[in-house]
């Protein structure tokens, strides 16, 4: 069967800060972070900031996945890459994410520090790039608070204190919290697979609620030349329209 084109992205990326050092971008969920070989032409968001305004100097010191909006920082000159570098390296960047989640909690506030590593191929895993709890991880810190409660969902607040692959996706996953609209750690085990044999199908995207994982990076700080900065991204659109479409639908 041949795979069909992936969803043309919804908008395009947005300055919401511009330093002399950096910019602060809201990127748009499927646009990728930066260009990478592919077998389908994916638009990214450095390619395009380097486009419109002229810089060619742009990097991205962290990457969001291409289905995750929000927060995005590109340096501006190679002195504020390596900036960034040391500031990422040295765990001194906050990251808080808002996310879409099947289920309530019994806790307003959790600390979940479990270990991520690869699940591996074999019983109910198919997915070679599945991160799970395990025993031989790598230390993975992840700070939850409940948001909001609507219809059998949350909206939590994470907070990832290290930066692991998939952390917050796998440690949702991990306290029975799948998040709406991940083909990975979400409730459909058979979602990715069908993804990338078919792409994303109407019928894949009723299947789980959202084309992409409801994962939005809502808050970036750092210290930058003795100031505090600290910059939000309000909820994208399209998790904001899927949690008010909730409000008619009775208690959690």
């Amino acid at each position: 069967m041949t795979r069909a084109p992936l969803l043309p992205p919804p908008g395009k990326p947005r300055v919401i800060v511009e330093h002399p050092d950096f910019y602060v971008v809201h990127k748009p969920a499927l646009w990728l972070t930066h260009p990478v070989r592919a077998r389908i032409d994916v638009p990214d968001v450095l390619t395009y900031m380097q486009t419109e305004t002229g810089e060619p100097d742009l990097a991205p010191p962290h990457r969001l996945d291409r289905e995750t909006s929000g927060a995005q920082i590109l340096s501006r000159d190679s002195d504020a890459a390596r900036r960034f570098f040391t500031l990422f390296k040295t765990h001194l960047v906050g990251k808080t994410y808002l996310a879409i989640v099947h289920g309530n909690p019994t806790w307003e506030r959790y600390t979940l520090d479990a270990p991520l590593g690869d699940l591996g191929l074999g019983g109910a895993n198919r997915v070679t790039i599945r991160q799970a709890v395990v025993p031989d991880g790598r230390a993975a810190v992840t700070d939850f608070q409940v948001v909001d409660r609507r219809a059998g969902h949350s909206l939590i607040e994470a907070y990832p204190r290290s930066g692991r692959l998939h952390q917050i996706r796998a440690h949702l996953h991990h306290l029975g919290l799948p998040m709406v609209g991940d083909k990975i750690y979400g409730r459909d085990p058979q979602a990715f697979l069908d993804f990338m044999e078919t792409g994303q199908t109407p019928a894949l995207t009723e299947r789980l609620g959202l084309p992409r994982q409801a994962l939005h990076a809502a808050r970036i700080a750092f210290s930058w030349d003795g100031a505090q900065m600290s910059v939000e991204v309000p909820l994208a659109r399209d998790l904001q329209a899927y949690w008010d479409s909730l409000a008619g639908e009775g208690p959690p």
